[in-house]
């Protein structure tokens, strides 16, 4: 496990308290699914895991520790050592004084009043910034595999969603039927959602925005369906057992798309392939983004306020892709430079009332003389 760029020394500690299944530092340093909080510290190079009578046993067989210890036999020391009825902090200032630890390094999400009580006990606790596992942004190639892993099963619950778009009827009203019913969105999710659960992944506020529900980017979708119209569909699976997450975005029209709907979609797919041809190494993430932005204007795509809201291409082109869905570094206007190892997303978009909305998401793993696609659903508009 690396360390943090500040080299640590024998009075400094590094220090988690969290449930793994919810904190991606957690779970990258321990490697170990817990749905309770749960103590990781490392010191002099060593990995320690301090677990309950409940999770002690399974902690000693998968976690990727050094040491696991015991809280109960912690609290009964820390007991006899007059600390009655001993909390978290009783706990942590006993172990780190048998090591000689005096300061503390905690990740900026710490609970705030544990790290009120550990100073109130006379540690020194400092914040770092994220990243606080610095090394987490850099995919090795075996984390590469999980997520390529749990795109996978993203591309299969987007297949049985476009599957169930091909077998609706279109009706009069251009409404989508099944079974003589309107097809929903809900229903749709419920089909992909299904897909991906049977695969052993657990899906997460699935996207399927139809028409003007897609110009909002992080609208889930709701209601009947429509033929004609553009619809957006964005699935992040996350894996229970590497805790790694895949992310696709597709859009497509049951029927015949507009003429403006169309060359927004092959706008959008240009966009992908402007930024296909500059992510590499040591390239500023914001070049990438400004180069779709400029491409989009020229085409006659301009992003501002219409109406009163935002429209165009107003989110950023991708972000990072691992332990959490949205994680460092961002292809944005913001500062980030990338670099071989990064695995980030690709989605440029363009959105506008009365159009609907175009969102295409794939992907790449940053390498030193370009980048490599994970993604394979191909990009189809009509359906």
């Amino acid at each position: 496990m690396p360390l943090p760029k500040e080299r640590l020394v024998r009075e400094k500690a590094l220090l988690i308290v969290a449930a793994s299944e919810g904190d991606a530092n957690m779970l990258y340093a321990t490697g170990f699914f817990a749905p309770d909080p749960f103590i990781f510290f490392q010191h002099r190079g060593k990995r320690y895991a301090v677990m309950s009578d409940l999770e002690i046993d399974r902690a000693k067989k998968e976690a990727n520790v050094n040491f696991v210890l015991s809280l109960s036999q912690v609290q009964r020391r820390a007991e006899k050592q007059g600390s009655k009825g001993a909390t978290t902090a009783d706990v942590l200032k006993l172990i780190f004084k048998e090591r000689g630890v005096r300061a503390l390094l905690v990740p900026a999400n710490f609970p705030l009043l544990l790290a009120d009580n550990l100073r109130k006990k006379g540690l020194r606790v400092r914040v770092m910034r994220d990243p606080f596992f610095a090394d987490r942004e850099k995919k090795k190639a075996t984390e590469v595999k999980k997520i390529r892993d749990s795109i996978r099963v993203a591309e299969m619950g987007l297949a049985a969603g476009i599957e169930t778009l091909k077998k609706a009827r279109i009706g009069k009203d251009r409404y989508l039927y099944m079974h003589g019913r309107k097809l929903t969105s809900e229903q749709v999710k419920t089909i992909v959602n299904t897909a991906i659960m049977a695969q052993g992944w657990v899906p997460s506020h699935t996207i399927i925005a139809g028409g003007n529900q897609g110009c909002d980017p992080h609208d889930e979708g709701h209601g009947p369906l429509r033929a004609h119209e553009s619809i957006i569909f964005d699935i992040f699976p996350r894996s229970q057992r590497t805790g790694y997450y895949g992310d696709l975005s597709r859009t497509v029209v049951r029927g015949r798309a507009s003429e403006r709907l169309r060359e927004a979609f092959y706008t959008v797919r240009r966009g992908q392939e402007v930024a296909f041809q500059l992510i590499r190494d040591g390239v500023e993430g914001r070049t990438v983004h400004q180069e779709i932005i400029e491409m989009f204007q020229e085409r006659g795509f301009v992003t501002g306020k219409i109406n009163g809201r935002m429209q165009g291409f107003f989110h950023g082109t991708g972000h990072g892709l691992g332990l959490d869905v949205h994680e460092l570094p961002r292809i944005s206007m913001g500062r980030s430079t990338l670099q071989a190892g990064h695995v980030v997303t690709v989605e440029p978009g363009l959105y506008y009332k009365g159009m609907g909305g175009v969102r295409l998401e794939d992907v790449v793993l940053v390498t030193a003389k370009g980048n490599r696609n994970l993604t394979r659903y191909p990009k189809s508009l009509e359906i």
